[in-house]
């Protein structure tokens, strides 16, 4: 279900920007002086395996029924741009088949349910406490988390132990009417693995029924984990980048309450 919101929301949530120099908002079409059509644009500079790369993340790819025929010649606008790996975290069906037309690749839409249970029997910690996690979180991970701390729909945590931790992003969620934690975003994936344990525990004692984790995120399925999928699947487009070097950080994802 789709949630309302006004113009100014969708004003601020178009304005979030990580690059020095912004090209743009995304692209509009017009008949007749009337807006019949956009493709929003979310950017950013991030590096990857060492390497600065620049993203150009769409949202919000909308055509008036009646001049649908210019959708993918509105998208072709956005992609002609050079210099960007380009993503769409949200696609409908439709949008989804246009995208792979366009020589975009899916994401594993594969989604591992775990339940929120005692079951940490390691050393690993959880720290939510912003000053805690100021005073530990690693220097290569400070900036995306300082960046994403301007949005109360998201939380953070650090997970492990000192000089071994895994920055965690997620949202609180309902699923079939109980609380859950949707993962959007860790830093290591072994460390993770290792510490879902702690997880799971820190979120039981709060009450969190079930934890979200994308199979992707893991690489394989926990033993207590059940398997969703059917999704409409992410998309992204990149002569260089692998399906491993994608997130969902400085995208629609975080900067919107989706």
């Amino acid at each position: 279900m789709s949630i309302p919101r006004s113009p100014e929301a969708w004003g601020s949530a178009l304005s979030a920007n990580w690059l020095p120099e912004r090209p743009n908002y995304g692209f509009l079409l017009r008949a007749d002086g009337a807006v019949v059509g956009g493709i929003g644009a979310l950017y950013a500079e991030r590096k990857v395996r060492g390497q600065s790369e620049r993203f150009c993340n769409i949202t919000s790819w909308c055509v008036r029924d009646d001049f649908r025929k210019f959708s993918v010649g509105l998208a072709m606008q956005l992609l002609a741009q050079p210099g960007y790996h380009f993503t769409d975290f949200s696609p409908t069906k439709v949008v989804a088949g246009t995208l792979q037309f366009l020589k975009f690749q899916s994401l594993d839409d594969a989604v591992v349910v775990l339940p929120g249970l005692p079951v940490h029997l390691g050393n690993e910690r959880v720290l939510d406490d912003a000053v805690a996690i100021g005073q530990e979180i690693p220097d290569e991970l400070r900036q995306a988390w300082q960046d994403h701390a301007v949005y109360p729909w998201l939380r953070q945590l650090l997970l492990g132990r000192p000089g071994a931790w895994c920055h965690l992003i997620y949202k609180l969620r309902d699923f079939k009417g109980m609380p859950a934690a949707q993962l959007i975003y860790r830093s290591d994936r072994e460390l993770l693995n290792a510490g879902l344990g702690a997880l799971q525990t820190y979120f039981c004692r709060r009450g969190i029924l079930s934890v979200h984790i994308e199979r992707r995120m893991l690489g394989r399925t926990p033993k207590l984990g059940v398997l969703r999928s059917g999704f409409n699947p992410k998309q992204f487009n990149s002569s260089t980048l692998l399906p491993d070097d994608i997130d969902y950080l400085y995208s629609e994802s975080v900067a919107m309450d989706l």
